[in-house]
């Protein structure tokens, strides 16, 4: 019979692409690692690997098995959910990855609430962009992700991977609050030639905001990249660039920056993903109800007051 870890470093293999990303991935030897995968082969008593170059390429009969291996898994990983549901305590390790506004504003209410609800749940936590984040759950890096999807680009979509609606928020028009410019600042094509700040190409908060600045005929002046939103924050506060915010960064926290809005009152969807196998397991089961607690517990801050309107009528303050 097959052994079902070394099938798993043939999947994995297939996944990451090299025998190092592998090692490093399931804390092996890039020596055991190959070594492992060797004797796979005189079990299946055919050729899995081909070498090409540095890299090794996995031949037909390989393919072959790492389909039937993330059956296996998915299989394997349905056992353990339906054994721990069978449990009356609800124990065990999520490892959740999210991206960065969400956990400043979710996770730290959500971690509270899930120590006090359910103590015997350990819960990791690690920074990851969406589009990573939903890639390295579905290769088991990760139990659950929370992932964002900007108005028409669609984050990835992986079979085994469900797709639950977390919370909204409205992405505005960030304004600094004592620019000489500011007063004449009333909608987004007036912020042309101005400089901005946004995240680094390849995120898609940041072709979404491109995309937005074109749409209002001009290429905006990115002066400033990061992908730290508190960092972004001090740079609009101090009045040196202007951005586009989803509400979210602004929880817990008030802000001198002007909020401007946006022809059609454009949301950010935040949402959670888990493998399917595992969407029963009763961990993964209470961390998600703790965050959509969370969520919905958290006030906007707009709608709470906490953001100074300036002193023009709010009713001028539209896109």
């Amino acid at each position: 019979m097959l052994d079902v870890r070394r099938l798993r470093l043939l999947r994995e293999l297939k996944i990451r692409g090299t025998l190092a990303e592998v090692a490093e991935a399931l804390q092996y030897s890039p020596s055991s690692v190959s070594q492992q995968l060797a004797l796979l082969e005189k079990e299946a008593g055919v050729e899995l690997l081909r070498k090409t170059g540095r890299r090794v390429q996995l031949t037909p009969q390989a393919e072959v098995l790492v389909a039937h291996t993330s059956q296996l898994l998915e299989t394997l990983e349905q056992a353990e959910a339906d054994l721990a549901a069978s449990l009356t305590t609800v124990t065990g390790t999520v490892r959740i990855a999210v991206f960065q506004s969400a956990a400043l504003a979710l996770m730290p209410g959500a971690l509270t609430r899930m120590s006090a609800s359910y103590p015997e749940v350990r819960v990791e936590m690690t920074q990851r962009e969406p589009e990573t984040a939903l890639h390295e759950t579905w290769a088991r890096d990760f139990d659950l992700v929370i992932a964002e999807q900007y108005p028409g680009h669609a984050a990835p979509h992986y079979a085994e991977l469900d797709r639950v609606a977390l919370t909204s928020d409205a992405i505005r028009l960030a304004v600094p609050p004592s620019a000489p410019e500011r007063a004449a600042i009333r909608t987004l094509a007036d912020t042309a030639g101005l400089p901005w700040v946004m995240e680094p190409r390849g995120a898609a908060s940041r072709h979404w905001a491109e995309q937005a600045c074109r749409s209002a005929g001009f290429e905006p002046d990115v002066r400033f990249e990061t992908a730290d939103l508190q960092a972004q924050i001090r740079l609009i506060e101090s009045g040196n660039a202007v951005a586009l915010m989803p509400d979210l960064v602004w929880t817990g926290r008030g802000t001198s920056a002007q909020l401007l809005n946006l022809p059609g009152d454009p949301h950010r969807t935040v949402f959670t993903s888990v493998r399917r196998s595992s969407a029963k397991r009763p961990a993964l089961l209470a961390a998600r109800e703790i965050l959509a607690a969370t969520a919905a517990s958290i006030v906007p801050a707009t709608a709470a007051g906490a953001l100074n309107p300036g002193p023009e009528d709010r009713s001028d303050r539209t896109a």
